[in-house]
């Protein structure tokens, strides 16, 4: 099987998931208890405005949960093709004691990635985690390396993101965001994964 081919598979699979769970939440909610739309009134928010947000949010939580996932995936078949050695793992925090260890989503000799779809949070105390993070996976003598292919939109989740590229350089790893993310990923394996996913989009688009 090709890459393209196993990437192919991974999409379909993740697909077929994904609509699965969201026409069972759906089904599921038919059923629940709507008292709550009395706020969504008062606040000027129709009842079929409420059954609309309720959905969408549920179906949103699902989808980024999905998306993050399949990316990851996708990105792991990649880098295996030019590193089959390649792997997961978890660390010791030798920082401080919460959470007692850390995730490294794939291992590639010396650099340990961190592959993130996108990552829009405004929580200021992220910064902190990923500090100890970045320190940690550097402590254990490995070089930090962020893949994240889609940088966010708002100004705060922008400032903490430029702010974690900081950490990432000040403890000599690599941070690849949007364009830099997906280069990285062909001049490091060979596949050029967003043209893959292009055309898979527009397949389905049809």
């Amino acid at each position: 099987m090709t890459i393209e081919e196993q990437i192919r598979d991974i999409a379909r699979n993740y697909s077929n998931a994904l609509q699965t769970k969201v026409q069972d939440r759906v089904a599921e909610m038919e059923s629940d208890d709507k008292s709550h739309y009395l706020i969504y009134r008062v606040l000027g928010i129709t009842i079929e405005e409420g059954d609309l947000i309720d959905v969408y949010q549920n179906k949103g939580r699902f989808l980024y949960r999905y998306a993050g996932s399949f990316l990851e995936h996708a990105t792991k078949a990649c880098f295996e093709t030019e590193y089959p050695d390649a792997k997961s793992l978890r660390i010791p925090n030798t920082i401080d004691q919460r959470p007692k260890t850390f995730g490294i989503d794939l291992l590639i000799e010396n650099r340990a990635y961190e592959i993130k779809w996108r990552d829009a949070t405004t929580d200021g105390d992220h910064i902190t985690k990923e500090h100890t993070r970045i320190r940690a996976v550097a402590q254990a003598g490995f070089t930090p390396v962020r893949l994240m292919y889609f940088s966010p939109n708002r100004d705060q989740a922008m400032r903490i993101q430029a702010a974690i590229h900081d950490l990432y350089k000040a403890n000599n790893g690599l941070y690849y965001s949007g364009d830099e993310a997906w280069k990285h990923l062909e001049q490091t394996t060979g596949v050029d994964l967003f043209t893959i996913l292009e055309d898979i989009a527009a397949e389905k688009s049809k």
